[in-house]
């Protein structure tokens, strides 16, 4: 059984499709969803929504928080940001997470809260791009972490 699941971001409608489950990152904590789930209205963290298809191989999405709307028969996804792992430049988002440490070491606790979150934002598009290049036959990503 499947679920029709909608992931749309300020600039664009990033997802529409049914999944076998969709996993999301709840700010109290991961959540799965199958069809049937019980309706639910929660906010998002920065975090990896995973699609769980019926053909084996999932697909990751990078999500810097949201809200998320949960009917038995469908999920809505409305995010601030999102990006699919095939869509991250793995070589920029390096770039990103680099400045954003060295951001960190110069600044003050009071300044630090804005950079902290870019710096969670940056690891985690790494992870999902990696993980996404893991996934497809015949390509080997040596984890880092």
């Amino acid at each position: 059984m499947t679920i029709q699941v909608e992931i749309v971001t300020p600039s664009r409608q990033l997802y529409s499709g049914a999944v076998e489950m969709i996993t999301l990152p709840g700010v109290e904590g991961d959540m799965g969803v199958l069809a049937g789930h019980a309706p639910l209205l929660t906010t998002l963290n920065i975090g990896e929504i995973t699609l769980h298809s019926d053909d084996g191989e999932p697909d990751y999405i990078a999500v810097s928080g949201g809200v998320v709307e949960v009917r038995p028969d469908k999920v809505i996804v409305l995010a601030r940001s999102a990006e699919r792992a095939d869509e991250i430049d793995i070589a920029r988002a390096e770039e990103a997470l680099q400045r954003a440490e060295e951001a960190l070491s110069t600044r003050s606790p009071e300044e630090r809260q804005p950079v902290e979150v870019a710096y969670r934002r940056s690891q985690l598009r790494l992870k999902v791009a990696r993980r996404r290049r893991r996934t497809r036959p015949g390509v080997f990503v040596e984890d880092e972490g």
